[in-house]
């Protein structure tokens, strides 16, 4: 070969690598886009429970309608994506979440924010799959797939650090509808960007989309997920067990059609990958455990502790640093030892550290606090990190995007049932508080329905009720706190046992895969 035609291909080379890369700085945005989306929600609580009056069960639906729906549609998009483009379904899911983003901040009553919060879990369905799919067919070296891996998961985690600082600066000085504005500029370069960067890709041999199975997933997850939250709240009335029965029953109509399809919207084989099966139970275990601390964290600093939005927001941080820096050397470690060992560990630490947020309480200085949030952090950086390889690792790229969409669905599931479950402790052991003998009925039952309606309520009574009515308020939910993250604690360490089990001998690939 002449030494022209040596720098000729090396040439290439570098250039085929520089659009790899620039390719997932468009990727990330969209992973940014939906961080940022999730941890302004919470942030925003306490001003939007304000403005809105939700009831608790509204500002629940609130707060989970979201996962609800994204859960019910990940696979089926994931499926889609596979089949039509994953980069066309892309590019028009961050249109349409931008859009949505806008009905969401100009929301006027608690039923109009739940309907847009829903329509935003479809935009957001298109997002997370595609880009993991993307990722599996840009990258085809296992080391550089492991890396890209790590880069979007500490993208996750930042934007779950920007979200509340720049979302507490917002609410310093605007209404917190302008926490949703922000998705704006995000789209719009992601889109414009996206058009040029990105590559389309699809599976080449994928039958027809099957309507029959989109419909029974969408009933079956969202079935499910209703009945356990609502038995959690409201106990196991009628209502509940028929929609228990109907999603269960949906849910397996849709497995047993997969074996039949000749395309399936899902393969469920997939699941006979001991790796594939442990690190997605594994990431829904965890989301599960994290989700109640993570929801309810934000009103803890902020109703409780007194903190602006703005301090509360950087009071999170922790986690985020904590995430980005183990994600980026987490698929190093774990060819260096095993997986097991880095994900049994980042459990491991997950779990331990909330097991110390049971003994918080009004008063508690912030190092505890921020040092419990960077160890949950340093965990989740390295568990999510190799989870995400391996389930992206198990399978072949032309089924990218069904595997994206389960290793989502089971993240948006956790999500989902933790705030239902863990919510519903806080919410019971919260309500359980006594108001004083003097405080009114409707007073009273106001300021039962959540913390943010009892510093509300307190504004109608004179200052020394107000003041020992709030402060029994802050008491019970700090207690509910501490019980939920208990309860994470127990199902984090379980699940730690469970990782070290099911990924054994589970390594990630060396070298270029051709």
């Amino acid at each position: 070969m002449s030494r022209t035609e040596q720098l000729i291909r090396q040439t290439g080379v570098e250039e085929k690598s520089r659009g790899r890369w620039l390719a997932l700085s468009v990727l990330v945005l969209a992973v940014l886009l939906v961080a940022v989306d999730a941890t302004v929600l919470g942030l925003a609580t306490p001003s939007l429970s304000e403005d809105l009056k939700p009831s608790g069960t509204q500002l629940l639906w609130i707060g989970d309608i979201y996962s609800f729906v994204i859960a019910g549609l990940l696979v089926s998009m994931g499926s889609l994506g596979d089949r039509i483009g994953r980069k066309k379904l892309l590019l028009a899911g961050a249109t349409a979440f931008g859009a949505v983003s806008v009905l969401n901040a100009y929301a006027t009553s608690p039923e109009m924010m739940i309907v847009a919060r829903a329509l935003l879990g479809v935009a957001g369905a298109t997002l997370m799959p595609s880009t993991l799919a993307l990722i599996r067919n840009i990258f085809t070296d296992p080391r550089e797939r492991s890396l890209a891996i790590g880069i979007w998961g500490a993208t996750a985690s930042a934007g779950a650090a920007i979200g509340p600082v720049v979302g507490g600066a917002l609410l310093q000085h605007f209404w917190w509808g302008s926490v949703f504005l922000i998705n704006l500029p995000v789209m719009i370069a992601l889109v414009l960007v996206g058009i040029k960067l990105l590559p389309e890709s699809r599976n080449p041999v994928a039958g027809p989309w099957d309507l029959l199975s989109v419909g029974l997933s969408l009933v079956g997850v969202i079935g499910v997920v209703y009945a356990v939250k609502e038995a959690a709240t409201h106990g196991m009335t009628p209502e509940v067990a028929v929609c228990a029965v109907l999603g269960a029953g949906a849910l397996y109509a849709f497995v047993r059609r997969q074996f039949t399809l000749p395309s399936p919207l899902l393969d469920m084989r997939l699941f006979r990958h001991r790796g594939f099966s442990g690190a997605v139970l594994a990431d829904l275990l965890t989301v599960f455990g994290l989700s109640g601390l993570v929801f309810f964290l934000s009103q803890f600093l902020q109703l409780v502790q007194g903190r602006g939005p703005l301090e509360a927001g950087l009071a999170e941080l922790p986690a985020a640093v904590g995430a980005v820096v183990t994600g980026l050397v987490a698929g190093r470690y774990a060819r260096r030892y095993s997986v097991r060992s880095v994900v049994t560990g980042g459990l491991a630490a997950i779990g331990a550290a909330l097991a110390v947020l049971t003994v918080i309480h009004k008063d508690t200085g912030y190092p505890l606090l921020g040092a419990a949030l960077l160890v949950v952090g340093l965990g989740a950086g390295f568990s999510f990190t190799v989870t995400a390889d391996v389930i992206l690792s198990s399978v072949p790229k032309e089924q990218a995007g069904s595997a994206s969409a389960v290793s989502e669905t089971a993240y948006e599931l956790g999500a989902a049932l933790g705030i239902a479950l863990l919510g519903s402790i806080v919410t019971g052991v919260y309500q359980g508080f006594t108001a004083p003998a003097s405080v009114a009925g409707p007073v009273a039952d106001a300021a039962h329905e959540s913390l943010g309606g009892a510093v509300e309520a307190a504004k109608a009574l004179d200052p020394e009720t107000a003041a020992r009515m709030v402060g029994a308020a802050q008491e019970a939910f700090v207690d509910g706190l501490r019980f939920a993250s208990g309860v994470g604690a127990a199902v984090l360490l379980a699940t730690a046992a469970a990782a070290w089990f099911l990924l054994r001998g589970q390594r990630l690939q060396e070298g270029v895969k051709h």
